[in-house]
C-alpha cells in the first residue's frame, strides 16, 4: 500500500514545507525543527519511496510532485533541499497558486554538467546508479560524505546525515536509481525564469554538488529571484549553519506578510 509519511507541527501563521534531499528522509530537520516551529506551521515529508513513505517505486519528477502537492497545504512556502529542491521547484510550476513562495537549497535546475554550465559529471551519477547495485550502503554513505566536505564541521555533520539514513529503513534501490535518474535528466533552467512568486536560492560556498558558480549565471537567468551564499557552508548548510539558515527563512517570512 502506498502511503506518503507527512508530519504538521508548530504554530506560525505562515506554512512552511520542507523536502528533503536523495537517500534522506523527514529527519534531516531535526537539527532545525525546533526553532522553525516557533515562527512557522511546519509540514515535514518523506519523499514517495523514502523513510516511512512506503509502497513507492521509482517515479519521474512530475509523479514525485503530483504526490507531495496532493497532501500539501494550499497557501505554503515550499522548501526543497537538492533533489527536494527539483520537485519544490516542479510543484511551484505546476500549481503556482498554491505556493507563496519557493525556497531550494543547494539545489541545481540542472544538476547534470554541460556544456558552460556547471554541475555534476554525468558519468559520476551513472557511476553512482551502477554503484547502486554493487554495494548499496556504501554508494549511500559515499554520497553523504560528498555533501559535507570542506565544512569545519565536516565529521560530525556527515556523521548526523549518516545517522538520519540508518535512523529509518534504506529506500528500494529502485527509489534510489529514480532519483538519480531525475538529478541526471532534468533541467529547469528556461520553465523556472518565467516564476512570479518570490524565489529565495540559498548555497553553500564550499559545496562539491551543486557550484557555487552556477549562482551568478542564475542570477542572470532569473533576475527577480534571490540568492544567498553561506561562507562555510557545503551541501547542507542548515545543519553546518542552522542559525544563519533560520534567519534567511524568517526574514523570508516577514517580507511576505
Amino acid at each position: 500500500m502506498k502511503t506518503l509519511w507527512w508530519q504538521t507541527v508548530g504554530t506560525g501563521n505562515c506554512h512552511l514545507v520542507l523536502l528533503h534531499g536523495w537517500g534522506l528522509n523527514a529527519e534531516v530537520w531535526h537539527c532545525i525543527s525546533e526553532e522553525l516551529a516557533s515562527q512557522f506551521t511546519l509540514h515535514l515529508v518523506d519523499l514517495p519511496g523514502y523513510g516511512r513513505s512506503r509502497g513507492f517505486g521509482a517515479m519521474s519528477l512530475d509523479e514525485m510532485a503530483q504526490q507531495v502537492a496532493d497532501a500539501a497545504p494550499q497557501n505554503a512556502i515550499w522548501l526543497g533541499w537538492s533533489l527536494g529542491g527539483l520537485v519544490a521547484s516542479q510543484i511551484a510550476l505546476s500549481w503556482p497558486e498554491r505556493v507563496r513562495a519557493l525556497v531550494t537549497v543547494a539545489s541545481s535546475p540542472c544538476f547534470s554538467a554541460q556544456e558552460a554550465w556547471p554541475g555534476i559529471k554525468p558519468d559520476v551519477l551513472a557511476g553512482f546508479q551502477q554503484q547502486l547495485s554493487d554495494d548499496f550502503q556504501r554508494t549511500v554513505e559515499r554520497f553523504l560524505a560528498l555533501q559535507t566536505m570542506g565544512t569545519e564541521t565536516a565529521r560530525q555533520d556527515a556523521r548526523a546525515l549518516k545517522q538520519v539514513v540508518l535512523s529509518l529503513p534504506m529506500p528500494d534501490v529502485k527509489v534510489l536509481n529514480g532519483g538519480l535518474e531525475i538529478l541526471k535528466t532534468v533541467d529547469l533552467r528556461e520553465p523556472l525564469a518565467g516564476l512570479s512568486m518570490p524565489h529565495l536560492r540559498i548555497y553553500g560556498y564550499l559545496d562539491g554538488l551543486v557550484p557555487r558558480k552556477v549562482v551568478p549565471l542564475l542570477d542572470s537567468l532569473w533576475p527577480d529571484s534571490e540568492s544567498q551564499v553561506i561562507a562555510k557552508a557545503a551541501h547542507a548548510p542548515f545543519i553546518s549553519h542552522p542559525t544563519e539558515f533560520c534567519s534567511a527563512l524568517v526574514a523570508l517570512s516577514q517580507r511576505l506578510d
